[in-house]
């Protein structure tokens, strides 16, 4: 396991490719954390359901956009699994407490 982390954590010597790994981690990553920064988005909002939904559903896409970008420019594969797996984590805990209260 070690082992598989040390090359996961290894930089790459050629800055210019990006990277099977890195492209997936971004597109389903983003993806995750978009939808769940917009669901606990609709909670936050102090206005009606629909409202919040219409809201959340706008800035979906470009909140994707840019944290896809944000993770596909990540200097390591570790750091791409980092910032798919953490905010991932963040907002699932907070919609689970938000959603019990």
């Amino acid at each position: 396991m070690k082992k598989y982390l040390n090359q996961l954590k290894a930089a790459e010597t050629s800055g210019t490719k990006i990277g099977l790994f890195r492209n997936i981690c971004s597109i389903f990553g983003g993806l995750m954390v978009a939808y769940l920064g917009m669901t606990l988005l609709v909670f936050i909002i102090p206005r009606t359901a629909g409202e919040s939904i219409i809201v959340s559903l706008l800035l979906n896409t470009l909140a994707w956009a840019i944290i896809a970008l944000w993770i596909s420019l990540s200097k390591t594969k570790y750091i791409a699994l980092l910032r798919c797996i953490v905010p991932t984590l963040i907002f699932g805990i907070l919609l689970i407490i938000l959603y019990n209260i």
